[in-house]
């Protein structure tokens, strides 16, 4: 792992934590003030203005999607809510051979959100809407489509008028899909083999694994991959500083009305039926134990942002290299072993 943050708020004080390098190689050390690639953090963002649109009456969350995308497959069944909860059963363009093979071939590509949706609807639906739970980018990006019609601007300026500008989030930034840019100061980004290769399975092949953990293979730097593939699912660049303001924005009511931020939080629900205590998802929302969140995970950076309004704390870790050899998100991994410790065990 090259570097890593930490920032963790209790109601006993404010914990900041560094370790490493933003570069391989050499001291360059991280800081809470680095800009980094946050990834589907930025789902936060988007729900997030869908859900304002819900309350100022522009949209129902039983809205069928084929009301404002009469070409989504099952359109007529989906309800918007059923997109904000990963439950529409939309095909995950993500998951696609060629997606995976144009981002290593040309990192730089500019991707349109209608290319992306175009790759997801070639693809058959996991499963009837409502009836399963699969995490899917073409969720994010339709709503991502819907928000700009409704709201009728682009979404960058719904995301600085709507979230960044109210929390006073000074170092976030939704870029234009035509940048690959990441704002001064910021660490590289590293990644251990390629797109093609870790698409079914994040882990190296086994021997690879040896080797990075002997030292002899180098990740690769895709600090500069443009992340229009991404998109609203998932393009935003943030700092450790402001995902804690974030963080704490998603659960303290600064976004969202009372009834519907009530809402939102009681919309958390496992995602595995026979798993209870597992992970948990709602409309945009995730929720880690007690801390309600979300993660971020593109190559190269990994990031956690939980928050629990009851207890007073918020958690936000980043790293400069995802995911690790042996297939993990990182800073999740470092975040799990946080709160096992910040909370004590039920008696």
């Amino acid at each position: 792992m090259p570097g890593a943050i930490v920032l963790l708020e209790t109601p006993e004080g404010t914990l900041s934590a560094s370790y490493g390098t933003g570069v391989r190689g050499s001291d360059r050390p991280v800081t809470a003030e680095d800009h980094i690639r946050v990834g589907s953090v930025t789902k936060t963002w988007t729900t997030t203005v869908i859900l304002q649109l819900v309350q100022e009456g522009k949209l129902a969350l039983d809205d069928p999607v084929s009301k404002y995308r009469p070409d989504v497959p099952n359109g007529g069944a989906i309800t918007l809510e059923q997109m904000l909860t990963m439950r529409s059963g939309l095909f995950n363009y993500t998951e696609t051979l060629e997606l995976n093979t144009a981002m290593d071939k040309e990192p730089q590509r500019v991707w349109q959100p209608e290319e992306l949706i175009a790759l997801a609807f070639a693809h058959q639906p996991y499963f009837a809407p409502g009836q399963g739970f699969h995490y899917s980018n073409t969720n994010t990006v339709l709503l991502g489509l819907i928000a700009e019609k409704v709201g009728g601007k682009p979404l960058g300026d719904l995301f600085k008028e709507r979230i960044l500008e109210p929390l006073g989030l000074k170092g976030t930034v939704f870029p234009d899909i035509s940048s690959n840019g990441i704002p001064e100061p910021h660490p590289q980004g590293y990644f251990f083999g390629d797109n093609v290769l870790t698409m079914t399975n994040p882990a190296l092949p086994e021997d690879m694994q040896k080797e990075a953990t002997a030292g002899t293979l180098a990740p690769n730097d895709v600090t500069d991959v443009n992340p229009s593939w991404a998109w609203a699912a998932g393009s935003g660049i943030s700092t450790a500083a402001d995902l804690k303001t974030l963080g704490e924005g998603l659960v303290n009511g600064k976004l969202l009305k009372p009834e519907l931020q009530q809402q939102r939080l009681d919309s958390v629900t496992p995602t595995n039926p026979n798993n209870p205590t597992g992970a948990s998802y709602g409309l945009g929302i995730a929720k880690f134990g007690n801390l309600y969140g979300h993660t971020g995970e593109l190559p190269g950076f990994n990031t956690f942002m939980g928050s629990d309004p009851i207890n007073g704390v918020t958690l936000v870790v980043w790293t400069n290299l995802a995911p690790t050899a042996d297939g993990k998100d990182p800073a999740v991994t470092i975040a799990r072993s946080l709160i096992d410790k910040v909370y004590r065990p039920s008696s």
